[in-house]
């Protein structure tokens, strides 16, 4: 069960997990060895699964951003599946769902004719509902 501290330290690294152990511990009122103990096992007790960083994939040349609902054309998912491997850089998520429909697919895209190709191949597989993101509210 974690405490209250175990929180304050996993609010802290989910907004900068860069964070000194010194820096984390004033922040949680503890030294920054305690704190370090602490993360430790919150990473051996796999709640800490790992770390990562925050892309701004505009910057990168991502300008289109969209939510896919899948809807597979049998019951037998592989084949979407199989597609969705080799598409990998243009896919963020793909979430298993509950629902109307199969999954839901988060996506990056570079062009609407690069998001065109994308769809046009993706229907092969399975049928979609698309949905563009205007902006992060």
């Amino acid at each position: 069960m974690l405490d209250n501290t175990d929180l304050l330290i996993l609010n802290e690294l989910s907004a900068n997990s860069r964070i000194t152990m010194k820096e984390l511990g004033q922040k949680v009122h503890l030294t920054g060895q305690a704190a370090s103990t602490r993360v430790g096992r919150l990473e051996d007790n796999g709640i800490i699964e790992g770390y990562t960083i925050k892309v701004n994939e505009v910057k990168l040349g991502y300008y289109i951003h969209a939510f896919l609902n899948i809807f597979t054309k049998s019951t037998h998912h592989e084949p979407y599946l199989s597609f969705v491997r080799t598409q990998e850089k243009f896919i963020l998520n793909n979430y298993k769902i509950s629902g109307d429909s199969c999954y839901i697919l988060e996506c990056k895209f570079s062009s609407n004719e690069q998001l065109d190709e994308f769809l046009v191949r993706l229907n092969k597989h399975a049928n979609y509902k698309l949905s563009l993101v205007i902006k992060k509210a």
